[in-house]
């Protein structure tokens, strides 16, 4: 007997089951990461289908992130998600990026330009082209460009959170659809932000900013705000939160894409930022003020983020701190907020960055119930850092 009769009827068993048994198919596509899910859908109707269900059922957040010297002449991080991509098991509906300012904006020397306002909006136009072509055309892109970084390694949601103020760093949060869970940038600039437009804002399927009980966690980060009238136009979008059963949290960075180029003069102020509203989501944040300055003190703040009893399956952490803290501020230790934050919630992943002023305050969104209240002036500080849980159910 030659070898093709010998594998025949094993091969042709092996095709009907492939061709004709959905559970089998299915569980075979469940390793197969989505950008190659999406070439072996084209296969027949059987295989589409799996593949769909597939894709409905990668509901988790994942992330890419990145540090040290590129190989690349871009930025390390978008290097890092050239090749992450092609091995992701979701497909992002949302992406949430960070990227340290130093080294991004210093890249071929054309932001040391005499022009280098110009150069700077050159360069962030080609960096959204770049993001365009490597995430999927629905994708929705929030990307701050800050001082420094904070992140988890990728793929690894018990590695330790590194804080980063100086050298290449960066990460992408990439959020996929999540059922019970609606996910949305806004963008506001002095010409654009009224009354009217809060309560209107464009989040999709009738999801207002404003006056909407579904609204959990609004990201915020503001460019600029130092700018005369800066202070009146962030007293105007955070009035309204504040006074609503919302987790605010965010802070000032030094640049943010994409713009509204209809509404946003050069150097304008403005505020970019991630509404998050559904029923399964939880929120919290505590505030580590000016006072908290040794390892247990800051552990003791963040241990109150405890009260909120928010599961850490599916949870993302987020801290947003000051420039002026890190090492300088904790008798030259590194790592400290960040050490303290991964021994109280060791399998949730920690993002931020370092700015230059704060957004937040105690807060526990679940159930109805709210740790404190505050008005916008409480919202903003100096020389703190916001530690914030977001669960997505």
């Amino acid at each position: 007997m030659d070898g093709d009769a010998a594998h025949g009827p094993a091969d042709s068993k092996a095709g009907f089951v492939l061709s004709n048994v959905a559970e089998v198919v299915e569980r075979i596509l469940t390793f197969v990461p989505t950008k190659a899910l999406f070439k072996t859908a084209r296969v027949c109707r059987l295989w589409r289908n799996c593949a769909r269900r597939v894709l409905r059922s990668q509901q988790k957040m994942t992330w890419l992130s990145a540090s040290g010297s590129s190989r690349y002449e871009e930025h390390v991080l978008l290097g890092a998600m050239k090749e992450g991509l092609e091995n992701i098991f979701l497909l992002p509906q949302t992406a949430l990026l960070m990227i340290d300012s130093e080294n991004f904006s210093g890249r071929n020397g054309s932001f040391r330009h005499k022009k280098a306002r110009r150069c700077e909006e050159e360069g962030d136009l080609d960096t959204m082209d770049k993001l365009r072509r490597l995430l999927p055309r629905s994708c929705d892109i929030v990307c701050a460009i800050t001082p420094g970084v904070v992140l988890t390694p990728s793929g690894q949601h018990r590695a330790p959170p590194q804080e980063f103020m100086e050298g290449e760093a960066g990460f992408s949060l990439l959020f996929p659809a999540v059922e019970g869970v609606h996910i949305r940038s806004f963008h506001f600039c002095k010409n654009s932000l009224t009354k009217s437009a809060l309560e209107e804002a464009d989040l999709g399927k009738k999801k207002r900013l404003v006056g909407n009980p579904d609204m959990k966690v609004v990201l915020l980060f503001g460019y600029n705000a130092f700018k005369s009238g800066g202070g009146r136009f962030l007293n105007q979008l955070l009035e309204p939160l504040a006074h609503s059963n919302v987790l605010v949290a965010g802070g000032h960075v030094e640049r943010v894409f994409p713009q509204r180029k209809d509404c946003c003069l050069p150097g304008s102020f403005g505020v970019l930022g991630l509404a998050m509203s559904g029923s399964r989501i939880q929120g919290a944040s505590v505030l580590l003020d000016q006072d908290v300055s040794s390892p247990s003190a800051a552990e003791a703040t963040i241990r109150r983020l405890k009260a909120a009893n928010i599961p850490e399956r599916n949870t993302v952490g987020f801290m947003f701190a000051c420039v002026a803290r890190g090492p300088n501020h904790y008798n030259n230790q590194h790592n400290v907020e960040a050490d303290a934050f991964r021994k109280l919630f060791p399998s949730v992943p920690l993002f931020g960055f370092f700015g230059n002023g704060e957004i937040g305050c105690d807060r526990i969104v679940k159930d109805s119930y709210t740790l404190s209240e505050t008005d916008a002036s409480g919202l903003q500080h100096g020389y703190t850092t916001i530690m914030s849980l977001v669960h997505l159910g």
